[in-house]
């Protein structure tokens, strides 16, 4: 617990610091993160031929890299038709792949790409005023990680105290439902606190948000713990000490974000 503390804290101060700093500290991480996270994404579905591999992580972060240029207003939006032509990639990774069925390309590449690139270049596309208003900026991007993270801490705590029946014990055990609805009553307090000191965040826009973080963040949790128990293994990495990998850090913000970013959207 102290080691899963310590490493929390520390990678906390690192994920407030890029967002804070400038948008391209933030696409620097996400690089980081949609590269490594790949990395990890192969292993679970066993690729590792170093070739292979590497034409996956350049599907994936080349992916995240046009996005990520076309969000920062660096390249014009024009650009993202790109992304059309590299989704047929996968395809031609299996087609001349001798050793691994293309089940496992596909799972693997799309996965990566909706688990990984599209949500990281959705983040950098929150820090745009033309597409969010008053909203957009560090402070959007941050809300969400302090959604996910309050969920996860309430809802391991509400579950350890509460907990008696089981969410979904086929794919993950140790969740419970007394955790998750106390996750989601604490997240809706916590966002409801911070709308009330920011002005640009309505009281409406906020529960939304908050429910949203919760549900989607918790099947993104278990859709990443249906993968690793696929592969069986416990975690999808060693880089984050205590907490595993990469991939179980970023889980739930990743399968949540679009499913945010689209809500915003639409308001």
């Amino acid at each position: 617990m102290y080691i899963r503390s310590l490493s929390g804290l520390i990678f906390g101060i690192v994920v407030v610091a890029c967002i804070f700093l400038t948008p391209w500290t933030m696409a620097a991480l996400l690089l980081f993160v949609v590269s490594v996270g790949t990395f990890e994404m192969c292993r679970l579905h066993g690729i590792t031929d170093t070739l292979l591999f590497s034409l996956v992580e350049i599907f994936v972060c080349g992916s995240f890299a046009i996005g990520g240029l076309v969000a920062l207003g660096t390249l014009p939006q024009r650009w993202l038709l790109l992304e059309l032509l590299l989704m047929s990639s996968p395809f031609l990774l299996a087609l001349f792949s001798k050793h691994l069925r293309h089940e496992s390309i596909f799972a693997c590449c799309y996965a990566a790409f909706f688990f990984l690139s599209l949500p990281s270049t959705m983040m950098l596309f929150m820090y745009r005023h033309d597409l969010f208003g008053t909203m957009a900026g560090p402070w959007l991007v941050l809300l969400v990680f302090v959604l996910l993270w309050a969920n996860d801490i309430f809802a391991y705590l509400t579950g350890r105290l509460l907990g008696k029946h089981k969410l979904f014990e086929r794919i993950s055990p140790g969740k419970t439902i007394e955790g998750s609805i106390g996750g989601l009553v604490f997240t809706i307090i916590t966002i409801i606190v911070f709308s009330r000191y920011a002005d640009w965040l309505p009281l409406r826009t906020a529960v939304g948000m908050g429910t949203l973080a919760v549900v989607f963040g918790t099947l993104g949790d278990l859709c990443e713990s249906m993968l690793k128990r696929q592969a069986g293994v416990k975690d999808s990495g060693t880089l984050i000490p205590g907490h595993g990998g990469i991939l179980d850090r970023f889980d739930s913000v990743m399968f949540s974000v679009p499913f945010i970013f689209v809500y915003l959207l639409l308001l």
